[in-house]
């Protein structure tokens, strides 16, 4: 349907009674702004997309909209509808009411959403030539509708066109806004914010995944630095500089696959998929974690493995994650380079022991992640992960691997027990042996219930709420400290 049809077929005359209703799109009808979330796709896909982005923003927003999404398609069928205006929508044309969808979206994202939702008798949108907001929306509903109409919108750019309207529908807006608009305005419906951006942020941000970062704290507790007070204190430098830093990543990650995540049963929930939170908003507080992060990590004397860890988290963001395998041995390194920087920051440098048992154990955890997934592909009729390049027939291959790579970091620590320095640097060296067989515990736990479909996509947060990790992590921990703390001789000879 071109504009220009939808002008002339808009222009039949209307009673009083029975005005036609416009309903913006962006933050209105979709929680969201397709234009930016359009400039994520393009500046994601390729970083140097920035410079001709800039070129054709040069031209003007509608002539920047109309070449991004002739170049970067979209899905609307995923796109987060408020489903309050939905059934409005709904409502008044089965009472026979003309609606029609007017937005400063291009003509091609408005038209692929109208399509979607076969709910709108007319189209109105930017062309490439003339971006359709604000006051130019405003004219040319006023001229298509010359007897009136109602407009729902959410932004202060459209109070100039409920000042051409006959009518407002105040959907999403801010409580000065919406106060504004009913002191100034016949408000014909009102639905207010749903969302809130402070709880979407707290969320985004996944404070639950800064447990992984505790493992600052391993370099120190292996080597016997219980009792040094100054590596207690970097370790918690280390640990908050990681934390934000990690935050800061995981909103950039989140901003990269919206709409990867949208067609994910659990992800979709995500705050940026959902429309809980902005995407710019995040990216702005992703840039303040940044921020905060390297200027703790300059305090802790970790800089350098920091960036070290946000340039590989970055690689992973924009190119790995879309590698089979790679990915997996990446988010491995991730995890040791956790423990390095944990030892750069307390002056307890990690072993080689400690280091092999890490990338084992941790390709291990991040292979199950890629098995949960799969598996969920294929309850979901199989296909291809989107973006990750593994497939729903990939499972037992994936498992066969995630499961030997586990037994590996049991016997990594096995074969550390034979090694000289455990019976130096500890009392009791027998009572280590409850290591191994955590590990095998846990390595076994996780895939039995990978392999049952019961695994959290995140084996991580899996881990935090399952409360026989936590007793087997326990008595792994009681293993360590009886070990060097007691002395029972049960081998004098040894």
């Amino acid at each position: 349907m071109s504009t220009e049809t939808v002008k002339s077929a808009a222009k039949a005359p209307q009673t009083a009674s029975a005005r036609p209703l416009a309903v913006d799109l962006d933050g209105t009808l979709f929680r969201g702004d397709l234009f930016f979330e359009a400039i994520l796709r393009m500046v994601f896909g390729s970083p140097f997309n920035i410079f001709t982005l800039l070129g054709w923003l040069l031209r003007g927003r509608a002539y920047a909209k109309a070449r991004i999404f002739e170049r970067f398609t979209f899905d609307p069928a995923t796109l987060p509808y408020d489903q309050r205006i939905l059934q409005w929508l709904k409502d008044e044309r089965a009472r026979g009411r003309r609606v029609v969808l007017a937005t400063a979206s291009d003509r091609r994202a408005a038209e692929a959403v109208a399509g979607h939702l076969g709910l709108f008798d007319a189209v109105f949108a930017s062309d490439g030539a003339v971006n359709l907001k604000s006051a130019r929306k405003g004219a040319r509903l006023a001229e298509a509708f010359p007897d009136g109409f109602v407009y729902a919108g959410n932004d202060d750019a459209d109070l100039k066109v409920w000042r051409r309207a006959a009518g407002a529908g105040v959907v999403n807006a801010s409580r000065a806004l919406a106060a504004k608009v009913k002191q100034n305005f016949t408000v014909e419906r009102a639905f207010e914010r749903e969302t809130n951006s402070a709880r979407g942020l707290l969320k985004a941000i996944r404070p639950q995944q800064w447990s992984k970062n505790l493992l600052v704290f391993v370099p120190m507790i292996a080597g016997h630095g219980w009792a040094d007070p100054q590596a207690w204190a970097n370790a918690f430098v280390a640990f908050w500089a990681l934390s934000l830093t990690a935050s800061a990543v995981y909103l950039v990650n989140d901003a990269s696959d919206i709409d990867a995540d949208r067609k994910h049963p659990r992800k979709r929930k995500r705050p940026f998929a959902s429309g809980d939170l902005a995407p710019a908003w995040g990216l702005a507080w992703s840039a303040a974690l940044a921020a905060a992060g390297i200027g703790l990590s300059v305090i802790g004397g970790v800089l350098l493995m920091t960036l070290v860890y946000v340039v590989a988290t970055s690689i992973y963001t924009f190119r790995i994650k879309r590698m089979a395998l790679l990915d997996v041995f990446l988010l491995a390194g991730l995890y040791t380079i956790r423990i390095v920087l944990g030892g750069v920051a307390t002056g307890f440098f990690p072993s080689d022991w400690l280091l092999a048992f890490s990338c084992f154990f941790f390709l291990s955890l991040a292979l199950v992640k890629r098995v949960a997934e799969t598996q969920d592909l294929a309850a979901r009729g199989g296909g291809e992960i989107m973006r990750r390049g593994y497939a729903s027939d990939d499972t037992h291959i994936l498992t066969t691997m995630g499961v030997s790579a586990g037994f590996i970091a049991a016997l990594v620590l096995a074969l550390y027990l034979q090694d000289d320095a455990s019976s130096v640097l500890y009392r009791e060296p027998f009572l280590l042996w409850g290591l191994p067989a955590a590990c095998l515990l846990l390595i076994c736990r996780f895939w039995l219930k990978a392999s049952r479909g019961e695994m959290h996509d995140d084996p991580i947060v899996f881990a935090a709420k399952d409360r026989w990790s936590w007793v087997v992590a326990a008595l792994a921990g009681a293993c360590l400290a009886g070990a060097t703390l007691l002395q029972f001789d049960l081998f004098p000879n040894r």
